[in-house]
């Protein structure tokens, strides 16, 4: 097995790559990556940013409806509602199971668990 090594790139080097890519010699910075063999994902993108070359580095716009907008607003809105009405829901599970123990210990019986399974669906 053999042992990884880290790359390091030279500031000159770095800036010469990004340099390349403003001056429009690569169409993408994947045709970069493979002119110089640079292995590391996103290494480029570090680069520019580093190096306060921001528009160099991909940005993703998402353009939207108003009434994507006010669907996106509502589910995530839902989905709030949701996560405390799941968290209520638990706390009353977990009330009830104190309880349960609580009246079982009162009423001396010691196996919760078999008298939940004796008793499942009665009220």
């Amino acid at each position: 097995m053999g042992v990884k090594r880290a790359i390091r790139y030279s500031e000159a080097f770095k800036l010469q790559v990004l340099r390349e890519i403003e001056e429009g010699r690569f169409e993408t910075r994947a045709a970069a990556y493979r002119a110089y063999g640079i292995r590391g994902q996103g290494t480029i993108e570090r680069w520019a940013l580093k190096y306060g070359k921001n528009h160099l580095v991909g940005k993703v716009i998402r353009v939207e409806t108003p009434k994507e907008a006010n669907e996106l607003k509502a589910l995530r809105k839902r989905v709030r509602d949701l996560e405390k009405a799941l968290a209520n829901e638990r706390l009353d599970h977990m009330l009830g199971e104190a309880y349960l123990e609580i009246a079982c210990e009162a009423a001396g019986i010691e196996d919760v668990d078999g008298f939940k399974k004796k008793h499942a669906g009665r009220r």
